[in-house]
This record gives structure tokens, sequence and C-alpha cells, in this order.
């Protein structure tokens, strides 16, 4: 398998190596002359700084017959008439199971210190296309995500696609390590996009562990990384999802977060030129979103699936920005950690009442449908009377409703509580909160 994958890398290296010469320098932007008829929007080229340091670069565009280039690294060394070398192949990523595991980069370079990572015979296309509508199986049964709330009040299928929509500093990236944690799927793939650089490697030994390590793929990009390393973070996470997923297994696949993709996406418009609409993202930020998100989900007969959450970090607490409101257009559901709940100590701070799961309802059985309708019930009347039950103007027996939600509330809130360390599966949900229910 080795040879032929050698041999086949020996065919795709061409006998002509195409050379053009950058004219300008304006920021993170390169104008390149002379090769931009052997260039499209995406293609690769190395920029030959001083010292022979190769910088790798992707083509964002063209303007007066020039082609515009933005580097995945420093720019350190590139002057006017510096040497732009054109890459011969498209960008691939050959994952194998032997990365399970182990800790990548946004180019598929091993960044753990485990040694080289090895190679499979199989390319995938980094920005590849999702698989054709009339194609893909039907979402399969219920997956596991060892989460009670999520469990039960917002069941997730084999192949849906869920948003978890919070503000900074709510506890997500703590509910989505316990997820990666405790999760029935065969394989989880982690994406990090523009996360904080230092909390990466809390995140792997003391939230994600060794156990839930030896089934995963992480693809990390740090906050200080190039925009271009930050969106290709997200694309090389779907690109090694999809590997297992042709390969049969039931992949979950966590990106944290979808936002500050689009916010990468938005720096490399607005570089090229493009103009500010909503909030200042370019149009092809809300044209990137659906090609990245569409690409999770169920795959052609006989493959697997790809369950994905997304984080989506709304600004402000404000869920209806933009990014946010444009993924929940595309998404399969949307689960909303709120600040108030986080405030007042109960974690996960999920908001049940603003949380969907469209695929739930179909998965149950009718039992369990209306064992969670009670439960939503109660919460709500609860909810609608919070405020003057807080100040004490509620009395007792005005509404039957009301007093009913009373007596259950405090237990339907510690049911909605899980330390970070405890596991709970579909099954222990849904008996506890029949019991809760049943009991009185």
């Amino acid at each position: 398998m080795e040879i032929q994958r050698l041999l086949s890398d020996i065919e795709g290296i061409s006998s002509v190596r195409h050379y053009g010469r950058v004219t300008a320098v304006s920021g993170l932007l390169v104008e390149v002359a002379g090769a931009e008829r052997k260039l499209s929007v995406g293609s690769r080229c190395y920029l030959i700084a001083q010292g022979n340091r190769r910088v790798l670069s992707e083509v964002v565009g063209f303007r007066n017959g020039r082609a515009l280039l933005m580097p995945f690294s420093s720019l350190d060394g590139i002057g006017l008439g510096s040497k732009a070398e054109v890459a011969e192949s498209q960008p691939t990523v050959s994952p194998t199971d032997g990365w399970l595991g182990r800790v990548v980069n946004a180019l598929g370079e091993p960044i753990d210190s485990k040694g080289m990572l090895p190679l499979g015979d199989h390319p995938i296309l980094l920005r590849n296309t999702p698989p054709p509508a009339h194609q893909r199986q039907r979402v399969g049964g219920k997956i596991d995500l060892g989460v009670r709330a999520l469990n039960t009040f917002l069941t997730c299928c084999l192949g849906q696609r869920m948003g978890i929509f919070a503000g900074s500093g709510v506890g997500k990236s703590i509910m989505m390590s316990m997820i990666a944690r405790y999760t029935s799927a065969d394989v989880i793939v982690i994406g990090l996009v523009g996360e904080r650089g230092r909390e990466v490697q809390e995140f792997i030994h003391d939230d994600l562990g060794e156990e839930g390590l030896a089934r995963s793929v992480l693809v990390v990009a740090t906050s200080d990384e190039a925009p271009l390393m930050r969106r290709q973070a997200a694309y090389m996470t779907l690109a090694i999802a999809e590997y297992y997923r042709e390969r049969g297994k039931n992949v979950l696949c966590l990106i944290d977060s979808v936002t500050r993709f689009a916010m990468a996406q938005r720096e490399i418009g607005l570089s090229a030129g493009e103009p500010p609409t909503t909030k200042g993202y370019p149009p092809t930020t809300f044209s990137e979103l659906p090609k990245l998100l569409e690409r999770a989900g169920p795959g052609r007969q006989g493959e697997g699936s790809i369950t994905a959450l997304f984080s989506v970090l709304v600004d402000g607490d404000d869920h209806n920005e933009p990014i946010a409101d444009a993924a929940r257009g595309i998404l399969d559901g949307h689960i909303v950690l709120e600040r108030s709940i986080a405030e007042r100590g109960r974690y996960p701070a999920i908001n049940v009442l603003r949380s969907i799961s469209r695929m739930m309802p179909n998965c149950n059985s009718e039992e369990e449908n209306q064992i969670v309708n009670h439960a939503r019930r109660l919460m709500s009347a609860y909810d609608n009377m919070a405020e003057m039950i807080r100040l004490g103007a509620y009395r007792r027996g005005s509404d039957p409703a009301t007093d009913e939600a009373i007596r259950y509330h405090p237990e339907l809130e510690a049911f909605l509580a899980q330390r970070k360390e405890e596991n709970s599966s579909i099954a222990d949900g849904y008996q506890i909160l029949s019991a809760i229910l049943n009991k009185r």
C-alpha cells in the first residue's frame, strides 16, 4: 500500500514548475504577477522568503490581472520580487486509523510530540462537497451524548447537526468535553478553531482526558494564527470526519466555534476587497457557512454518519446576531446556553425552553414524548410566573398549573444539573425524569 501511494505521488509530480513574482505586499495580502494564468481561487503557492524559507499561501482573488494571495504563516522575509512557486496538487489530507489519539494543526501536521503521522492511500479534499441530497441516507437512531439534559429534552439522532449557542464563559467548552468523553459514537473529531492557546492543553488533559482522547482526533488552530489557518482548521476537521464516515463509522464532529470560522472568513474577504455587508461580514461568509455545515450528516448507502455539534459564540449574548441567525437556519436544531442560568450555579446552563431538536419527536416513542412534553409544560408554567414568585407576589392557590410547577421546580432543576465527571445514558435520563413526574 505504501509503495502504491509512493508511485501515485511520483506520477502526480509535474516535470515543469511555474513561478511568479511578488509585485506588492499590503497587510496580509500579497500580489503576484507572472503566474496568474496557472492559478485559480483556492490554488496554493509557496512564497520564497529570505533564507529560502517557503511560506505556503492561498489565492483568494484577482485584481488588475494579478493574483491576490494570503499566507498561512508570517510574511517576514517576503518583499518585492520574491519568487512565488505554484504548488502542484489540490489541498488534500490522507488520514488513517492511526490518527486516533493525535493532535494536528490545520495543515494536518502533528503538534503533539508523538512523532510522524501515518498517511493513508485515500486522499480527501479539504474543501470537499457534501454528498448529493438524493444519495444520502436518512438520519439514524438516537445517539447517546452522555449529558442528561440533552439526551432527554433535546434527543439527537445519528447524522443530525445541532448548534450550541452561547456567550463567552457560559460553559460550552466544558459541555462539549463531557459529550466527547461520554458519547456512544465510534470516533470523535474535534476542531478547536481560534481557541486560546493556553486552553488547548487544559482541554486535552483536564476536560477530554485519556479515555476521550484515545478515540478522538483533535485539529487545533489558535487565535494568534493567520486567518487562513483558522478557516482551514474547520475544513480539516470535516475532511477527517468524512474519512471515517466513508469507512462506515458513526462519527461525532465537534467544532468550537463556527463564529471564529466566520471571523476568519471575514478577514480574508475584506482583505481581498469584498464589500462589508451585515455587521462587517462580506457576502462570502454567508455562502461558506452552508458549504461547511452541510458536509456533516448521513453518508451515502453503506457509509456511516457524521453527527455534528457546532458551537456558535453569540456576540454580547445577542442570539439574533448575523452568524447565529444564519447557522440556526441551516442546522437541525439549537441548544441555547444562558448566562442567567450559569450565574445561579446550574451547569450545564441549558435553557430547555429556548432549545429545540428537530429530529426528536420522530425518533422518540409516544411515551417518551409525553414525559418530555409534561416536563416542558411544568417548566414553561414556572418560567411565566418566575418574576412574581421571586418577588413573593404570587399567592398559592391562584393557579393550579403554577402551583404544580412550583412543586416540581426544585427536582427538575436538579435533574438538569450535571457534574463534569458524571455520565448519564439516555435510558437513565428518561427513567429518572419519569420517576420525578410520577411520584406525586
